[in-house]
């Protein structure tokens, strides 16, 4: 289990790089065409489409790594109040539904992407479906992590919960 983890930690952080990459590069290209437009008074036409092609990029993969480090968003009151064998319990079912979230972004986004592929991004000229395997590429990532993280509880070893720097002793 810690050799997966250690692999999935790489995946993570690959994709965590992509994530942080594309928020740069669609900084540069927004900068760029208000540059264009407001100083040279010729606005590139392909800077608005490329940047929300690395938007879905950098959202999905960055959603993905919250996911396996326990960022996303959680309604945790009850857990405050229960047993640590039931907190357990809980997070457990918590990452059943993420995943299966995860499962329907992947299946989904890989139908979307087949049915839009034929037509074409006019500003880029790519197929409209390249801007829908983000969506899949996140929803698969998201399968992965937290079926991790139900592995690792199941093995007895600690995950990541939300707010905490450390991973948890339980």
């Amino acid at each position: 289990m810690l050799k997966v983890a250690r692999v999935l930690g790489v995946v993570s952080r690959i994709s965590l790089w992509i994530s942080a990459t594309g928020l740069v590069l669609m900084t540069a290209f927004i900068a760029w065409q208000v540059f264009g437009r407001f100083v040279l008074n010729n606005s590139p036409t392909w800077t608005e489409p490329a940047s929300l092609l690395l938007m879905g990029w950098f959202i999905f993969l960055g959603a993905a790594v919250g996911i396996r480090e326990g960022y996303h968003l959680s309604f945790d009151v009850l857990l405050y109040v229960i047993p640590l064998k039931a907190k357990s319990v809980l997070r457990t079912v918590s990452d059943l539904v993420v995943a299966g979230f995860g499962f329907g972004m992947a299946w989904y986004g890989a139908d979307l992407a087949m049915k839009t592929w034929d037509s074409t991004m006019p500003s880029l000229g790519l197929p409209d479906g390249v801007s829908l395997i983000a969506l899949s590429c996140g929803g698969v990532l998201i399968v992965v992590f937290s079926t991790e993280r139900i592995a690792r509880r199941m093995a007895g070893l600690p995950t990541a919960h939300f707010g905490e720097t450390e991973l948890p002793k339980d």
